[in-house]
């Protein structure tokens, strides 16, 4: 018996453990499903997120439900129910960047610049565009300033009242569908088809409030895309906060006006609409004139030439929302 045949008689045929498999392990299916190039996959950061806010959320109403119902009907209810349900939107961002591995910051609060230029113009930016409608309403004869509602250290108290109120409900608004959601979601689908979906998300929060109406919710659309206008070109929402809460202080404090149909105690002017809802905003207030849209088409303009896009911004398109983070 030649060499050759001995071999082949005693060959061990091959063992189909042995080979290579052709599928990949459960493991690295799961680890497909869920991670991406950039980690966790957009859709599953947004589930988790919400997951979390809701058992936060969940958890201080029972841990707060006592407290709660002491200060039921008072202005500190309310005071006390947005700082809980803005830590509720604050905190699970925090989680989510240990577990993004990415910097807070990234999800347009950061440190840098807290409090600083972009919030004092949004402040400014506020309660000019404000007046600016309600000054064209009045020329128009459809709105009237009125007198004074409240005096002295009473209208000093409230006004540093609803200061520190309506910046929580800029920080709840504008972080909860501006702040994670928006960076997340624009990671999956980009800036703006992002940006149109939360800021009809945000329109359709304000379905409920009372006296609200159709031209009111268009410009709750209008003014969300411009919010999300400054987060692109300055970066961050500081711009936007600012200018959130000073617009809603100075409509539901300074001017007296309602606010998405809800009027608030405490303000300080007495003042009135008269004529046709769609010029005086009816029981929506200013927000549902049709003259919002062109103050709003303003600011755009305006905030174009005012804040350029800056190719180093934080958060600019061709960086943070048009390529994968590194």
């Amino acid at each position: 018996m030649t060499d050759s045949e001995t071999n082949s008689q005693f060959s061990v045929a091959p063992d189909p453990a042995a080979q290579p498999s052709q599928f990949n392990p459960p493991s690295d299916s799961l680890r497909r499903i869920f991670l991406g190039p950039e980690g966790l996959r957009p859709g599953w950061g947004l589930l988790l997120y919400v997951v979390l806010f809701r058992l936060m959320i969940t958890v201080a109403q029972v841990l707060l439900r006592p407290m709660m119902h002491r200060l039921t009907h008072t202005l500190w209810h309310d005071f006390l129910q947005n700082v809980v349900v803005a830590a509720c939107i604050v905190l699970p961002a925090v989680i989510m960047s240990r577990i993004e591995k990415r910097p807070f910051g990234d999800y347009g609060l950061p440190k840098r610049g807290a409090f600083g230029k972009n919030f004092a113009w949004g402040l400014v930016w506020g309660v000019a565009a404000l007046s600016l409608l309600l000054v064209t309403l009045r020329g128009l004869h459809a709105f009237y300033f009125g007198s004074l509602a409240v005096h002295g250290a009473r209208a000093v108290k409230f006004a540093l009242f609803w200061a520190l109120f309506f910046f929580l409900v800029s920080v709840m608004e504008e972080f909860l569908l501006r702040g994670y959601a928006q960076f997340t979601l624009a990671r999956g689908i980009g800036f703006w088809p992002a940006a149109t979906v939360l800021s009809i998300l945000f329109a359709g929060l304000h379905l409920n409030n009372p006296g609200e109406s159709a031209l009111g919710i268009l410009s709750v659309v209008a003014i969300a895309l411009f919010f999300c206008f400054t987060l692109l070109r300055t970066g961050t929402l500081w711009f936007a906060l600012g200018l959130h809460a000073s617009w809603d202080w100075a409509q539901s404090y300074f001017y007296g006006v309602p606010d998405s149909g809800g009027m608030s105690p405490g303000h300080l002017l007495n003042s009135s609409f008269q004529g046709p809802a769609w010029l005086s905003g009816g029981t929506v207030g200013p927000e549902g004139s049709v003259l919002i849209f062109a103050v709003i088409a303003l600011m755009f303009v305006v905030f174009h030439f005012a804040f350029p896009e800056q190719n180093t911004s934080l958060l600019s398109a061709s960086v943070m929302f048009e390529r994968p983070h590194d």
